[in-house]
């Protein structure tokens, strides 16, 4: 038996979930076809759908028809959940969409049909509701007008006029001059490369022409042929009732076993986790595999970093077109911190990668992007349902994108002590609603493959931001043209500081504009409002791409912006008195008309914005040092000629290694210390060559310093917060154990700052554990000052790197001219050192092993 996965579109209310009823009960899976304004649809299972009467979320069932077994998605009709209903179409064969016989084409029809066109994805039609006294009871002519000439009616499971479905091909023109007729082999290739696109109608309340219709996709539908090797695409996460964490994905080639471990792309490498359990689903029902297989959708327990629109395997990541454009702050109520709140709302950012739920440090608090006010209130119930946590939104703010508009070169050099990266980046302005494009341009005699592979992943990994509002890059083209590694001293953490700066630096550099997202719109007014409508357009920056005029009324459609178009909806309500109206969804980004105006009111400070630095670092005997943006191409190593030659990447200079005198007195160093945790211990016996005295060896390089604001950290990382919950002596504990595996693989001197501000009469403390320094801060001294005052004195010129993400300990740093780490920066690179730590341990034990069963060997032999 084949397997097709079939997914159902339409615009809301065109009776898409009543037609899944209508296909599980004529294939005998339901007993009893269920309603939606009843509230027992099969598919429509959550609260919210049940009290709204729409779908707000995608879910599949299975049923077997004729020959063929069928996975059927329902996804959501509303324009405000298309964001979900897109995700769905990297899991299907086949599309069907829904038009209603009462209501015709309508705007969001057309998205629908443009999305499946942009992923290329086969489509059925079906015009339901024919059962209903209507005008559109033939749709043929508009369907081949607004869609495609393809859109061919059938009848009986053939096509109604044979010649014009012949017209869809040249080779099948040929079949049929020659015979007369279209063989059902040449059908299915026509409907499967998009060149027919095959008309049924009907009830799916009476369930008239249901059966001829599942008939047609058992006779039409191709079964796809599996990938020789292991691939899978996933497109949605959800819990359970027990909140069990699923993955629904579809296998597309190999299988996934119960128990077998999936390697899954994230932030900071690949990961392997194991699979607990495979459920294949049916509605709210499921059944246990042993073995997820292709043809069929399954969810995976067991995975906890996976994300929609990501792939396993040889297969390829999927790229939305639909995005939300607005933001909205979450508003808790009164005594809830939104530091115990946000880790649960992440769990909706899971499932929803583009609601992109984020903590704004600049206004202090939990953004949500959204696509219009029902996404908001169903968003509100779902919060109240499952977390018990009562919610409101701010007023929103319109989604900006930046892009650049002339090529530029960016370069960023990672260099503090034992660490070694610089990175080139061509940045070119690429057409619009294109999106990001990385690629490399090196040579690998230049930088190993190795290497670029890593930098493309690290500017694939995060959502880089523009200089100008902070708000996400786009339209660009971004090319790897140079890159220099260190033989021992290069590690993977450097190339992301280098990467993430190089394109920093290169946006700094460049001439970037503001985009701002737009509405395509259809309007219908009474013909004597027309001028007005024009009007009211062109006064909010829109554009008319087509007029329809008519003796009662008149159609108008273009585009314009979001933040002039907002309220009009309501003001084409009030000036036609109800006799008009609009329709609009997401129509893509253009140049800002007022981009002066959004800078100077969002007021972003692309300097002050620590965790993405345009700086540099470099390093001269034995110090890192920052450079600016504006000084990186007059230290950096390499010269790529950029500005000169055609071909950048072709016309490397020998790189050019600058060093600066910026050490300050050791006795310095060690007085500050002393002074701070008291006599420095030393070994009793030091050989002559180690005390460094004449004639003996150069001093080894002089060490590395870290300040870490210990309570930053602990309330930065997940792990540590969680802990600290229920014991914060423990996650102090566990961040200092941290901290001692670090210094044992770095030779880091560290120094960890506990604030204890508000103990009264607290004298504070210095204590150490196994090499760490760790200060407890005295009554009515913050751990920011201390860690100012501590790093102005001996990180003037010095080594020193200051764990933090409270931006007022950043600024003071900067001031001290140290380096600043954020703490999601220096959480990366701690998995790393322990990731390694864990290696060395593992090697040292199988040697210890292997010496072992020699020596037993040796025992026996003898």
């Amino acid at each position: 038996m084949k397997k097709i996965i079939i997914g159902l579109l339409a615009h809301v209310d065109a009776g898409k979930t009543t037609l899944s009823e209508a296909m599980l009960y004529t294939s005998g899976e339901l007993k009893k076809q269920g309603r939606v304004d009843h509230g027992d649809a099969f598919l429509d299972t959550h609260k919210v759908e049940k009290d709204r009467g729409i779908t707000v979320f995608s879910k599949q069932a299975v049923f077997s028809y004729e020959s063929t077994e069928f996975t059927i998605v329902d996804t959501p009709g509303h324009m405000d959940f298309s964001t979900e209903m897109e995700r769905t179409l990297s899991v299907l064969d086949y599309a069907v969409i829904v038009i209603s016989g009462s209501a015709g084409i309508q705007p969001h029809t057309e998205v629908i049909w443009e999305l499946l066109q942009r992923h290329d994805i086969p489509a059925f039609i079906f015009i339901t509701k024919m059962d209903l006294d209507t005008s559109h009871r033939n749709l043929s002519a508009a369907l081949a007008d607004r869609l495609s000439i393809g859109c061919i009616p059938f009848s009986d499971g053939i096509p109604l006029n044979m010649e014009e479905a012949a017209l869809c091909n040249e080779s099948s023109l040929e079949e049929y001059l020659e015979s007369g007729t279209l063989s059902e082999s040449t059908i299915s290739r026509l409907v499967k490369s998009r060149k027919l696109f095959p008309v049924f109608s009907g009830s799916g309340l009476t369930c008239e022409g249901v059966k001829g219709f599942l008939s047609a996709l058992d006779r039409y539908a191709i079964e796809p042929e599996p990938n020789a090797s292991f691939g899978a695409k996933i497109y949605k996460i959800m819990r359970d009732p027990q909140g069990i964490r699923m993955t629904f994905l579809r296998v597309t080639g190999g299988s996934i076993k119960v128990r077998s471990a999936l390697e899954i792309p994230a932030p900071d490498g690949i990961k392997s986790e194991k699979v607990i359990q495979i459920r294949k689903y049916s509605g709210v029902k499921f059944v246990s595999c042993d073995e997820a297989i292709p043809g069929s959708i399954y969810a995976i327990c067991g995975l906890e970093t996976s994300l929609p629109g990501m792939s396993l395997g040889e297969e390829t990541g999927f790229s939305h077109i639909m995005e939300p454009v607005m933001k909205y702050g979450i508003l808790l109520p009164g005594g809830v911190s939104p530091r115990e709140v946000y880790p649960s709302l992440r769990q909706l950012s899971e499932e929803d990668p583009q609601l992109s739920i984020q903590w704004d440090d600049l206004h202090q608090e939990i953004t949500v992007q959204i696509m219009g006010p029902v996404q908001i209130d169903v968003l509100r119930q779902i919060i109240d349902e499952r977390f018990g946590i009562h919610v409101e939104f701010s007023s929103g703010s319109i989604l900006y994108k930046e892009s650049i508009i002339k090529k530029v070169e960016g370069v960023g050099h990672y260099e503090p002590l034992r660490h070694y990266a610089e990175v080139h980046l061509l940045l070119s302005p690429a057409p619009r609603g294109s999106g990001l494009i990385f690629k490399s341009n090196c040579r690998e005699d230049e930088l190993d493959r190795n290497w670029q592979n890593l930098i493309l992943t690290h500017l694939e990994e995060k959502q880089h931001l523009g200089v100008l509002t902070g708000s996400p890059i786009t339209d660009m083209e971004i090319s790897l043209i140079a890159g220099r590694a260190h033989e021992k001293h290069t590690e993977g953490g450097d190339f992301r500081q280098a990467t993430y700066r190089a394109l920093r630096q290169g946006l700094m550099s460049a001439h970037s504009i503001l985009l701002e997202p737009q509405y395509t719109f259809r309007l219908k007014v009474p013909s004597e409002q027309l001028g007005r409508a024009l009007s009211d357009i062109r006064a909010r920056k829109g554009r008319v791409d087509h007029t329809e005029s008519g003796i009662e009324y008149c159609l108008i459609s273009g585009s314009v912006p979001v933040s002039k178009f907002m309220d009009y909806p309501l003001e084409v309500a009030s000036y036609t008195h109800g006799r008009g109206s609009i329709s609009c969804w997401p129509g893509g980004y253009a140049e800002c008309s007022e981009q002066d105006k959004v800078i100077e009111e969002i007021g972003y400070d692309a300097k002050k914005d620590m965790d993405n630095p345009s700086d540099s670092v470099f390093c001269a005997h034995g110090a890192g040092f920052n450079v600016s943006w504006d000084h990186v191409k007059d230290y950096a190593h390499i010269d790529t000629g950029f500005g000169r030659t055609k071909e950048p990447s072709e016309n490397l200079l020998r790189p050019v290694i600058r060093s600066l005198n910026l050490d300050i007195d050791e006795k310095e160093i060690e007085e500050i210390m002393q002074r701070e945790f008291g006599p420095i211990k030393r070994p009793a016996y030091v050989s002559r060559s180690e005390s460094g005295e004449a004639g003996s060896k150069p001093p080894s390089p002089k060490p590395v310093y870290l300040i870490i604001d210990g309570y930053n950290i602990i309330y930065g990382w997940d792990d540590l917060k969680k802990q600290a919950e229920t014991d914060l002596g423990l996650a102090r504990e566990t961040l200092i154990k941290t901290m001692e595996n670090y210094k044992a693989v770095t030779g880091s001197e560290i120094v960890v700052v506990f604030d204890a501000y508000r103990v009264v009469d607290g004298a504070g403390s210095r204590e150490d554990h196994n090499g760490v320094h760790v200060v407890y801060t005295k009554h009515k001294e913050s751990a920011d000052s201390y860690i100012e005052k501590f790093a102005d004195g001996i990180g003037k010129n010095y080594s020193v790197r200051v764990i933090t993400s409270d931006a007022m300990v950043q600024l003071s740093a900067l001031g001290s001219g140290v380096l600043r780490i954020s703490t999601r920066e220096f959480r990366l690179e701690v998995d790393w050192i322990l990731k390694k730590l864990g290696k060395d341990i593992e090697q040292i034990n199988n040697s210890v092993r292997k010496e072992k069963v020699g020596d037993k060997i040796k025992n026996v032999n003898k």
